[in-house]
């Protein structure tokens, strides 16, 4: 299980919110000092699909989710405090059986 942050500091914070799926996925993106671009966000019970520009690292927050990569085969289930890779050009499903998964996302 990886170690995820608590918190960001030194961030500058997008105010429009990021809605998808009729606002069953909701982000904000976020940009630190350093100029790192992410987004933090809630993903609600459904299955959803993203296309990828960049790499994608997310971390899950809290709740769970499974994840379908464009090349796979079958779902991966990620629980709070785990971390998975998307490639950049590419897709991912992504399903929250129950409750709310948050996540931080991390491009580039």
């Amino acid at each position: 299980m990886s170690s995820l942050p608590e918190e960001l500091a030194d961030v500058r914070v997008k105010l429009k919110a990021n809605v998808y799926f009729d606002g069953k996925v909701v982000s904000h993106t976020i940009v630190s000092a350093d100029g790192v671009r992410r987004t933090v966000g809630l993903i609600y019970p459904g299955s959803y699909t993203f296309n990828t520009s960049d790499a994608e690292r997310m971390d899950i927050l809290a709740g769970s989710c499974r994840v379908k990569l464009a090349d796979a085969m079958d779902w991966t289930a990620f629980a709070a405090g785990t971390t998975f890779h998307v490639a950049a050009a590419s897709r991912f499903e992504i399903a929250v059986d129950s409750g709310i998964a948050e996540y931080l996302c991390t491009f580039g």
